[in-house]
């Protein structure tokens, strides 16, 4: 019988059932000490603490009278912990590869769910290899003493030997193989493996082609044909189609500001059409857009589907417009070292000001809207948000919430491109430079607290090379006088050794461009430069021969144009075209006249909004007057009048060879030619990320020599993580296949910071 133990002295306290857990970090948690009287309710409070140490499972408490005293003893019971790790019957997969497929290891606690989840995740990583049939399993009893085996059955590898279709009619097989991923052969030469999960989703995919192109009660499933030794699978996707849906009304609830046919408009739906879901869905963006765009703020476009008969649906927009809603105050925080002006320039040309109609679609709130965009571009702020707040009925407060990025930077390195050779860079660039900010002291200076807040930028940068070196400075107002009036104003010095001289610029230019609401823009420079020719070779062209030495100009250009993309740093849809002529004085006097035309369209949008982008490009400029060789056009390379697939300059007129034997002299050298014409085409398409795309291209145009020249290309384009946004980095390789004998040409070529 168990003695009595009230009114008794604690004279011990143990502790029984540890291996891993220390008795002292055990005690710790306890309450209860020796000398004091025995209380049941501290005793079991104890239990209790001791209990939430990790590696404890559960705890309880003994007495015994020993000497008039109580001995207090503190039971535990740990978690299991694993001891090992081993595997049986895994002959094509080491156990090393199968461990890491695991979420635990040695010496942690064990839980049997987690040898569960291990048992699955070993299975899993077999069905994807092809072991369809793979069987796994652990020992349970040898679980409780920490040791974890697994008992694998592997089974055949069962390889895809032929996929078929049964049963469609609208689509070629053809073209749906190119929807799956369950194929005979993967690139060329790789077989590919049998999986269930994969067939799945093979047949989701096939499923969603359906739908979208209108086949709204297709059926579709999958049959395995197995060989004898379950090694090699055929595999069957029937199909039944059924109908394809047609649209028989556009239907909009909810209504009460728009016009029905204003809102048709949007709607690229009509009666009558094949039922496409994702256009339904692209349609109720649209139709979200023209109410956030007005103030309703809180608008929500809906689409649902009415079967109105065996083959013919009704799409309805379900609108819940909410309260429209005029900008109030704007507040803008974040900006501890740029000016609140930076911020209210950009809005103000946006018309995003107190008064107007709160755009929520460029506003977004999330800081993927375009005036966001535009906020963190022109602040070079890491990010920008602009959130309705406020309480006022009819109004609504917008408060800009940034955070400062590095402006700033001074990077040494180095680069290289197919077109420039090897480069060394020494550059300094603040790009949010203030003019007027003149530090206080050397420290502020020193420190960089100086002219800084402004939003304009300096740039000073420093480009030895080994084919062309440039030394320039360079400074930008984008609002100057508080106007959208870009100024610009820069030195440069300039060389690069041409093919049979060396071209050395040294120039100063001035230029200011006027955006106007409606999105054109006016522009007018001044240039002041040098343009020395020297070290000819012995059979220089006359040509380069006549502009030897130094050449004064002083010119003045007019321009104007238009852009209408969706987005001036990163198009995918809207054009934009551009027109300068230039008068040039000096020692020579001619004029420069240009025209550049792009558009951009997107021509596939998938689940992650990623974009595939078709972009063509016209250019053409000519010469008005006698115009020295270093003014002429060159087509070719990757620069702003390139064809890839030819060298720089490498499409041009040649200049016949002078100083050779009589009889013996060629048209070798570039000499430029009076007028250009390209014509290029490009499509991106994302991969993985948007960071990350390829190239698909042609280019094409002519000079007043030699033909039409066309190449046609494949690339990679890498987004590069910058400072200041991301900067491409480009590598494509180009054919061509119409091209003039006297051209130079070049199938690779690189690039850093160049788009389309």
């Amino acid at each position: 019988n168990q003695q009595p133990t009230t009114g008794l002295e604690i004279g011990s306290i143990k502790v029984t059932g540890t291996r891993i857990v220390s008795n002292n970090s055990i005690l710790s948690r306890a309450r209860s000490r020796v000398g004091q009287l025995f209380d049941p309710v501290t005793a079991s409070e104890d239990t209790k603490r001791i209990a939430e140490l990790n590696g404890i499972t559960y705890s309880y408490y003994n007495t015994s009278v020993i000497d008039n005293k109580i001995q207090l003893t503190f039971v535990v019971v740990e978690k299991n912990i694993v001891r090992s790790i081993t595997f049986a019957g895994n002959d094509k997969i080491k156990g090393k590869k199968l461990k890491k497929k695991l979420s635990f290891k040695i010496g942690d606690y064990l839980d049997p769910m987690l040898a569960e989840s291990g048992r699955k995740a070993v299975a899993e990583f077999y069905q994807k290899k092809g072991y369809a049939f793979v069987q796994v399993s652990y020992d349970k009893e040898q679980l409780s003493l920490g040791e974890v085996i697994y008992t694998i059955n592997e089974g055949p590898r069962v390889r895809i030997a032929k996929v078929n279709f049964s049963g469609n009619n609208a689509f070629k097989a053809g073209k749906l193989r190119k929807i799956i991923k369950s194929k005979k052969k993967s690139f060329l030469v790789f077989s590919q493996y049998y999986s269930e999960k994969k067939v799945a989703e093979d047949v989701a995919r096939l499923q969603k082609l359906y739908q979208r192109k209108g086949f709204l009660d297709t059926q579709i499933t999958s049959k395995l044909h197995l060989n004898k030794d379950q090694s090699r699978v055929h595999i069957t996707f029937t199909i039944e189609e059924g109908p394809v849906y047609i649209v028989d009304k556009i239907i909009f609830t909810g209504n009460r500001h728009f016009e029905e046919e204003q809102l048709q408009e949007q709607v690229k739906s009509t009666a009558g059409q094949t039922y496409i879901e994702t256009k339904a869905d692209l349609d109720a963006k649209r139709l979200t857009k023209i109410y956030l765009e007005i103030g309703f703020i809180n608008a929500v476009v809906e689409t649902s589907r009415k079967f109105v008969s065996s083959d013919k649906v009704d799409i309805e927009f379900k609108i819940r417009q909410g309260q429209r809603y005029r900008i109030g105050m704007i507040n803008i925080t974040g900006n501890q070292q740029t000016q609140d002006k930076v911020v209210r320039r950009i809005l103000d040309e946006y018309d995003f000001q107190p008064g107007q109609w709160y755009n929520a679609d460029t506003a977004r709130g999330d800081g993927q809207g375009y005036l966001e965009k535009l906020v963190r571009r022109g602040m070079y702020a890491q990010e920008a948000r602009i959130t309705p707040s406020g309480e006022t009925p009819g109004q609504k407060d917008a408060h800009v919430s940034t955070i400062e990025g590095q402006t700033g930077m001074v990077m040494l390195g180095a680069g290289v491109g197919s077109d420039s050779g090897v480069i060394g860079q020494l550059v300094f660039e603040q790009r949010n430079f203030d003019i007027k900010d003149w530090p206080d002291s050397f420290g502020e200076f020193i420190t960089g607290k100086a002219f800084k807040g402004a939003g304009q930028s300096l740039r000073i940068s420093l480009q030895p090379g080994t084919v062309v070196s440039e030394y320039s400075v360079n400074f930008t107002e984008p609002y100057f006088q508080n106007k959208p009036i870009t100024l610009g104003v820069g030195g440069s010095s300039w060389e690069r050794f041409q093919e049979s001289h060396d071209e050395q610029r040294t120039k100063g230019y001035v230029s200011f461009q006027r955006r106007y609401k409606d999105h054109w823009t006016r522009s007018i420079g001044f240039r002041l430069e040098n343009v020395e020719v020297k070290d000819l070779d012995t059979d220089a062209p006359q040509e380069v021969i006549d502009d030897k030495g130094n050449n004064a100009l002083a010119g003045v250009k007019f321009g104007f144009g238009r852009d209408l993309t969706d987005d001036r740093f990163n198009p995918t849809s809207g054009y934009s075209f551009n027109a300068n002529y230039e008068l040039v004085g000096g020692d020579h006097t001619f004029g420069l006249l240009q025209g550049v035309y792009r558009r951009y369209m997107t021509v596939h949008e998938d689940i992650a909004e990623r974009k595939t982008v078709l972009a063509t490009k016209l250019l053409a400029a000519t010469t008005i007057g006698y115009t020295p060789v270093f003014e002429k056009y060159y087509a070719g390379g990757t620069g702003f009048y390139g064809i890839r697939g030819f060298d720089y300059r490498g499409v041009s007129p040649r200049g016949l060879q002078t100083n050779v034997p009589a009889g013996t002299a060629q048209r070798k050298d570039p000499i430029g030619s009076d007028w250009l014409f390209l014509a290029n085409a490009e499509i991106t398409v994302p991969l993985v990320t948007e960071s990350l795309s390829a190239l698909f291209f042609v280019d094409s145009g002519a000079v007043e020599t030699g033909g039409y020249r066309a190449s046609a290309g494949i690339g990679i384009q890498i987004l590069i993580p910058q400072w200041f946004g991301p900067v491409p980095m480009r590598f494509e390789l180009a054919a061509p296949f119409m091209k003039d004998d006297n051209d130079d040409k070049q199938a690779f070529s690189f690039s850093v910071g160049r788009l389309f």
